[in-house]
């Protein structure tokens, strides 16, 4: 982290923290951020669910819910990005406050619910976004919508042309009874729409699902064969938890959805976990609590195919990125792997 980002921090965290992110935002649609630009090389290079990546660390959905800023961030060096929640309608999402920093855990808690623009604003700028960047869209349902799992296949149909990959999000806590759409019968009855939507785009791209970390063994065997059936072309294993354990934050008690370090241990079982279940029929995008080059290594290894994070950047800033792009090539080199590939899984069984 340079000077000039460690300073930039220091004042974002003197606001309260969505005021911060609103600032940090409006200074990436500013430019005036860094600029790592690609961070590549032979062992990075990786493919999933077709897409070409130039390095498998992505950024998670949630930190650019609007799609304001993909420029910038495009030349972050990040391998990926998805934007959003988008919903059809715009909505206001949770009162505030509804974003809390959880500094002595390096962790978040956030109640936001589905707060964005709506599908016609993000299409637009979707369609303005720069073309050498892998882009990606997460899609949500409206609160007050009498069809929720129609919500994801009309969002998917308004924004799709302007996409590299989708991801369906059932897995928020933020929106009442959304994590009841993880159900066996129902998600895959809302995973069958939404295939059918992508199926009739001219240009057809993967379809993600992301899922919760508070899934039991039943519940994470239901997903794997849900997502084997309806074609569904990676798993995003995982959205925030409930979880409380171990936290030491005054904020703790917070309502909503942690994020950030102490999901790192948790998400990353149910994600080898899964890994086993799938028996690499559909890859695993890694989440949760990655904030340096060997825990994004680790993820790989118990069987991702490539991970994003989003918490680490309210305390690495945004050269977070690139550092773990080029310490994960270091790590691959040092143990002798000739690809991100290569990786993935080789040491599974030390997370079950």
């Amino acid at each position: 982290m340079t000077l000039l980002e460690r300073l930039g921090l220091a004042a974002l965290h003197q606001f309260d923290p969505e005021t911060a992110h609103g600032l940090s935002i409006k200074a990436l649609r500013l430019c005036l951020t860094p600029k790592t630009g690609p961070v590549t090389s032979a062992r990075l290079k990786t493919t999933i669910a077709g897409l070409e990546l130039p390095n498998p660390v992505g950024l998670a959905a949630g930190f650019d819910k609007n799609a304001e800023a993909i420029p910038a961030l495009s030349a972050a060096g990040f391998g990926f990005i998805e934007v959003g929640a988008a919903t059809p309608k715009p909505q206001p999402g949770n009162p505030k406050p509804r974003l809390f920093r959880l500094q002595e855990d390096k962790a978040a808690i956030n109640r936001f619910g589905f707060n964005n623009e709506g599908m016609d604003v993000i299409a637009a700028r979707l369609a303005n976004r720069p073309r050498n960047a892998v882009v990606g869209l997460n899609l949500g349902a409206n609160k007050d919508s009498t069809d929720r799992a129609g919500d994801f296949a009309t969002v998917l149909a308004h924004c799709g042309e302007h996409l590299d990959f989708a991801t369906v999000n059932v897995s928020s806590p933020n929106t009442e009874k959304l994590r009841d759409l993880q159900g066996k019968a129902a998600l895959s009855a809302l995973l069958t729409g939404v295939i059918e939507t992508r199926n009739t785009l001219a240009q057809p791209i993967p379809v993600f699902l992301k899922i919760a970390p508070d899934l039991d063994q039943a519940g994470l065997q239901d997903i794997a064969e849900v997502a084997v059936a309806c074609g569904i072309d990676a798993v995003i294993a995982t959205n925030t938890t409930l979880s409380r354990e171990g936290l030491r934050s005054h904020h703790k008690g917070e309502a909503g959805g942690l994020s950030g370090a102490p999901l790192f241990e948790k998400s990353t079982q149910v994600l080898a976990k899964l890994s086993t279940l799938l028996e690499g029929q559909v890859p695993i995008i890694g989440v949760g609590g990655v904030s340096t080059a060997q825990q994004a290594y680790d993820k790989i290894c118990a069987g991702a195919s490539a991970v994003q994070f989003y918490t680490a950047l309210v305390y690495g800033g945004l050269s977070l990125a690139g550092d773990i792009a080029r310490g994960l090539d270091d790590l691959l080199a040092r143990d002798g792997f000739a690809s991100v590939a290569d990786a993935v899984g080789s040491k599974r069984d030390a997370w079950l």
